[in-house]
């Protein structure tokens, strides 16, 4: 489908909501066609197969990956202070709008060996550093609505992306990063940092290798109570967080649940989402808090007069080989913390949450010196750390300890940007490749739209059927492994 196809599709469908003039530019980039257009077809794209794919691909070595940064806000900045710890990294360049950011961070590296060129002040600013012809990598951590377009300015202008969650906010920027990402043959890795985590490491090793027998169905969630934090007038730049709250009703922040589940089911590469229903609560929190605040500071008085998403949204994923997929995402009830994070099986079942981790099997794969415990409940603590022992995958015997001293939600950004640099280095293929990114960012706009019309709504092949031969993601460290973290 060229653009100016998708295009109609788009206002056609805002059409149908009777949404016109000038409502229709800050509408567009959430909402997406009618499913009775069905504009989720791969037939309707200008081609039905990949014109690369770039699942597998692995890119030329690069003995020393250049990086250059664009947002250094809550996750931006943290992001450079880790790679300085990672062998084989030049950060080259910084950039923000806000000069105290970078000032901050250049300050931070004062003795390193990085001295990073700063772009600061303007706007536009990142599309000088994406230019240079000094730099391998673009990370990008800005505000949600800036990924797409900064992630595509880089590509095109040869540099591999790592980009925040989400990739992209409507299936028009995530087709866009699909089709730039192999026609340039660039990397284009979403951050999803869930999927470093060491339980969920250790449970794909174990589902790898049949310890729970086919998998029927995942959960996952971001449940975390933001709501404080969203009206902060200092946490979130031009409080770009609490506007995307606003009249958007769907799962805003998918990916931390839906990436580990789709590693274990190997969406994209065996399997695929076939579609989605999704709901909303009403707002019972946003709303009251926006009016309260607003009484006592003028500053508040046009977010009282919006309206914000449901506390709590729920959507079911119905995937090709008949699995099934939970999400949930909350982030203003009060609530303790938590990834949802479930993994069932034929043969056993892991649970995350609210306690570090737990692990049960049936009565037919109990190991024989755990047979003095019942089947179907959860082993005891001492023999779960027992099966640690045994099933932790190589990546965590030979990091996992140093990514939670150097930190990053218990070590796991750590984690992913060691894993990422050293794919790199070796010229292996990334964990998360540009397929990932666009599905699981599409299910935000996807359940946006089954929310609006309840009804359920098909999930685009963004591998245009290549995921029937793709194959599973290998996070073994037979090849590479070799990049090491250095003292500062």
């Amino acid at each position: 489908m060229d653009y100016k196809r998708r295009n109609f599709l788009k206002t056609a469908g805002l059409a149908g909501l009777g949404i016109t003039g000038s409502q229709l530019f800050a509408a567009s980039r959430h909402i997406q066609p009618t499913n009775s257009l069905n504009p989720f077809q791969p037939k309707q794209y200008s081609s039905n197969v990949p014109s690369f794919n770039m699942c597998g691909y692995a890119a030329p070595k690069l003995k020393t990956v250049r990086i250059g940064y664009i947002g250094l806000g809550n996750r931006g900045s943290a992001a450079v202070i880790r790679m300085a710890y990672i062998e084989g990294v030049e950060i080259k360049a910084i950039c923000d709008i806000r000069q105290e950011k970078t000032a901050a961070v250049t300050d931070k590296l004062t003795n390193t060996i990085h001295h990073p060129f700063v772009y600061q002040g303007s706007e536009l600013s990142w599309k000088e550093l994406c230019e240079r012809d000094d730099i391998d990598l673009v990370y990008i951590a800005t505000p949600w609505y800036l990924h797409t377009p900064m992630a595509v300015y880089a590509m095109n202008c040869q540099k591999h992306v790592c980009v925040e969650v989400p990739a992209a906010q409507t299936i028009d920027e995530c087709w866009e990063l699909v089709e730039t990402s192999e026609n340039t043959k660039k990397h284009c890795m979403m951050l999803e940092n869930a999927c470093y985590d060491q339980f969920k490491l250790l449970v794909l090793n174990m589902v790898r290798q049949g310890l729970f027998g086919e998998i029927i169905h995942c959960e996952g969630a971001y449940i975390h109570d933001l709501l404080a934090g969203n009206f902060a007038k200092d946490k979130y730049y031009d409080m770009w967080r609490l506007k995307e709250n606003s009249h958007r009703n769907g799962n805003l922040y998918p990916t931390h649940g839906i990436g580990p589940a789709c590693q274990i089911l190997n969406i994209n590469r065996g399997d695929r989402m076939d579609y989605l229903v999704s709901v909303s609560s009403d707002d019972f929190m946003m709303g009251k808090m926006a009016k309260k605040l607003a009484e006592k500071d003028s500053f508040y008085k046009p977010y009282a007069e919006l309206t914000y998403r449901g506390n709590i949204n729920t959507s079911i994923i119905k995937t090709h080989l008949g699995k099934t997929i939970m999400l949930q995402h909350d982030v203003t009830s009060p609530r303790p913390k938590s990834g949802g994070y479930l993994v069932s099986g034929t043969k056993g079942t892991a649970l995350q949450y609210p306690t570090p981790g737990w692990i049960s099997f049936a009565n037919e794969t109990l190991p024989e010196e755990w047979k003095t415990y019942p089947a179907n409940e959860w082993l005891p603590m001492d023999e779960f750390k027992k099966l640690e022992e045994k099933f932790n995958p190589e990546i965590l015997k030979r990091m996992g300890t140093l990514a939670k001293e150097i930190g990053g939600h218990g070590g796991m950004d750590l984690l992913m940007d060691w894993r990422t640099i050293d794919c790199l280095r070796n010229g292996l293929p990334l964990d998360q490749n540009v397929y990932d990114a666009a599905l699981w960012s599409s299910i935000t706009p996807l359940s946006e739209w089954s929310v609006n019309n309840s009804k359920m709504i098909e999930v685009p092949d963004f591998t245009r059927e290549a995921w029937k031969s793709n194959q599973p993601v290998n996070l073994s460290l037979d090849k590479g492994g070799n990049t090491k973290i250095i003292n500062q």
